[in-house]
């Protein structure tokens, strides 16, 4: 795809800021010819994402294309039309897709957006149609009516989850359900129902819930990820360990942050490699150098999944009868982090990982990690801007 115009990223950038995720493709002058593009994989990716359509499960020929609903989106109409999407027996059945009537408004490498809302497929030309007019326009059109409806069925569940946070914050200061530095998210999330176990899933019908202490300017936990052991040089934590723990008391382990700005006690180190698109971490043993990878795509991937909207809580921790309680006072609300900040705020050290192994009595090897974290600072850096409610 050719690079966005200044005019079509301010348009992208005000359909972020609407909570608005598209996919975009640029049908070339052959495209429109032959009525067919390929379906790039960041199409293939949206559509799966949004379960619209995988590819990867289709079978090659006509007799398995799909068919989907979708409109096309004018200034001050809306026209019918349907997505077809395909994979031909030639070659190894590239992926295909068409919209029908697109060549009455599109032409050569206008770049078209693709939503998906509603079980149906809805598209408009980035290049010619003048979104931010519309969006900021008083009188109804089509576009702000589909934006509006998004808003408001993706704000029905936070209106309801923020709803039960506030009837908690009502109640005071909340006994602590155990004595450790995760009680805070333990304990609201036990108040809210939600069970307490790793689902990489968010935790409240698509929301995740992220709870700190308002008086402690600790990191916040994005996502655990192991690396791929299938492309590192190193198999498994228990290598880590081995290469890099220490004694401490009657435990062996390797407890530690790994940042790409310095290296730490351990001499490991961060290394993001932008061109060949992974995260490295490196040793300074010359006989070790890197020894654990991660692709790039698989750490958006994680990220996406579980930040596509999350509640940051912030409580207040009160000591009463010598026991900690919890006064939840502060939400912000935040939606789809950009994956290239992800990769800036990596190499600026303020999204760092942590390793949390520990060879047990029996001699089992526990990784509760690797965590990504990021400094209180990173959360506007990373996200769109974000929304905050008082609880109290």
């Amino acid at each position: 795809m050719r690079s966005l115009s200044n005019i079509e990223e301010y348009r992208l950038k005000i359909l972020t800021q609407n909570q608005v995720s598209v996919s975009i493709i640029e049908p070339t002058e052959t495209a429109l010819k032959k009525s067919i593009m390929d379906a790039t994989g960041s199409v293939r990716y949206y559509l799966k994402e949004n379960d619209v359509h995988d590819y990867a499960q289709q079978g090659q020929g006509p007799n398995n294309k799909v068919i989907i609903d979708t409109l096309i989106y004018l200034e001050t109409e809306v026209v019918k039309s349907n997505a077809s999407l395909y994979r031909p027996k030639t070659k190894k059945g590239d992926p295909r897709i068409w919209f029908s009537g697109l060549k009455r408004y599109a032409s050569p490498n206008d770049l078209i957006a693709i939503l998906a809302f509603d079980n149906k497929l809805h598209i408009f030309n980035l290049t010619t149609l003048d979104i931010v007019k519309l969006l900021s326009d008083k009188n109804k059109n089509p576009l702000k009516e589909l934006i509006e409806e998004i808003n408001g069925d993706a704000n029905q569940i936070a209106f309801e989850l923020l709803g039960m946070l506030r009837k908690i914050a009502s109640s005071g200061p909340i006994p602590s359900i155990v004595a450790a530095d995760t009680s805070v998210g333990r304990t609201l999330e036990s108040l809210l129902g939600i069970d307490i176990n790793s689902s990489k899933k968010p935790d409240y019908k698509g929301i995740e819930l992220k709870s700190f202490r308002g008086n402690r300017s600790n990191r916040k936990n994005l996502f655990a990820q192991v690396p791929n052991w299938k492309i590192s040089k190193f198999k498994s934590s228990a290598e880590i360990l081995n290469s890099f723990g220490y004694e401490r008391g009657d435990d062996f382990k390797l407890y530690c942050t790994v940042s790409a700005i310095t290296r730490n006690s351990q001499g490991l180190k961060l290394r993001l490699d932008s061109e060949l698109r992974y995260l490295a971490e490196n040793s300074n043993k010359n006989d070790v150098g890197d020894f654990v990878v991660w692709t790039l795509d698989k750490l958006h991937e994680r990220l996406q999944e579980k930040h596509k909207e999350t509640f940051w809580v912030e409580a207040e921790s009160i000591i009463i009868n010598e026991k900690e309680h919890f006064l939840y006072k502060l939400v912000e609300h935040t939606r789809k982090p950009i994956n290239s900040q992800f990769d800036i705020l990596i190499n600026q050290g303020i999204i760092t990982l942590d390793h949390l192994i520990k060879r047990n009595s029996k001699g089992k090897v526990v990784e509760k990690g690797p965590l990504f974290k990021i400094k209180p600072k990173g959360i506007n850096l990373l996200f769109p801007p974000s929304i905050k409610y008082s609880l109290l």
